[in-house]
């Protein structure tokens, strides 16, 4: 069973892309992010043609995550439960699903933005909250992984320069620390290091030739519980496909299991 996770930032701009990939791949199962487009928007149909099943949870131009599978979809929950919002309102940041022998949830971890504002503190609180939303499921002897963008690098070999994110989101100790704290749940990094490249970024900038110059960050994560790691047989960063006119700003992750 071949499962992914993947921030397009935008379906409606990257759907071919998505959709030969989907193809060409072999992909049974895949978490998506940043999908900026309502669900009416989602493009099902043309999924459907791939046979791929969709959940979506989506409501406009930001944010949005979905899970697609070609091995069923079943017991689909939209938002995350305890969610603290901001500014008074829920965003469309996770979606789980059972998905054949494994229960998956696609998550997109709020930004931060800059250390003092008040979207970091909500981001923090945002990933306490997941963490209490999971543990039950990475509890059970069910293969269950939270597989999405977490805007968060791990650790300072996940970025291509520590000194030039000093001061910034994405690598501050609370931030790290609120990540690792998903292990209380049963969690752990399932990706750790991908075969396919030293350097495993997930995410180089548009700007400042930041691709061509690997100079990335490994944000896009894959945290499942023992059953699932147990099950992992390869994992690897498609950056091929952060090539070309047209790519998103993140690479696929994918993790092949046997189960």
């Amino acid at each position: 069973m071949r499962i992914a996770t993947w921030n397009v930032n935008s379906i409606t701009a990257r759907l071919p892309r998505l959709l030969a990939w989907l193809e060409s791949s072999g992909t049974d199962v895949l978490c998506l992010q940043e999908a900026k487009t309502t669900a009416e928007g989602f493009p099902a149909e043309q999924l459907r043609e791939l046979g791929y099943e969709c959940a979506v949870h989506a409501t406009g131009r930001w944010n949005g995550v979905a899970v697609i599978s070609r091995v069923g979809i079943e017991d689909v929950v939209r938002g995350l439960p305890g969610d603290p919002g901001y500014d008074g309102a829920e965003e469309p940041r996770a979606i789980s699903a059972t998905c054949g022998p494994a229960r998956v949830w696609s998550v997109y971890v709020p930004n931060g933005r800059e250390v003092e504002h008040s979207h970091y503190a909500y981001k923090l609180e945002w990933i306490e909250a997941l963490k209490a939303a999971v543990a039950g499921d990475a509890a059970g002897s069910r293969p269950f992984a939270v597989l999405g963008d977490y805007n968060i690098a791990p650790t300072d070999d996940d970025v291509w320069d520590p000194a030039f994110f000093e001061g910034s989101t994405h690598v501050t100790p609370a931030e790290r620390a609120a990540l690792a704290s998903l292990r209380e749940a049963g969690l752990s990094d399932v990706v750790p290091r991908p075969l396919k490249y030293e350097q495993p970024f997930t995410y180089w900038d548009y700007r400042q030739l930041c691709f061509p110059k690997n100079r990335g960050m490994r944000i896009d994560l894959v945290y499942g519980n023992e059953a699932f790691a147990k099950a992992v047989s390869d994992a690897y960063v498609d950056r091929e496909e952060r090539k070309g006119k047209g790519a998103s700003d993140h690479a696929p992750v994918v993790v092949d299991l046997e189960i």
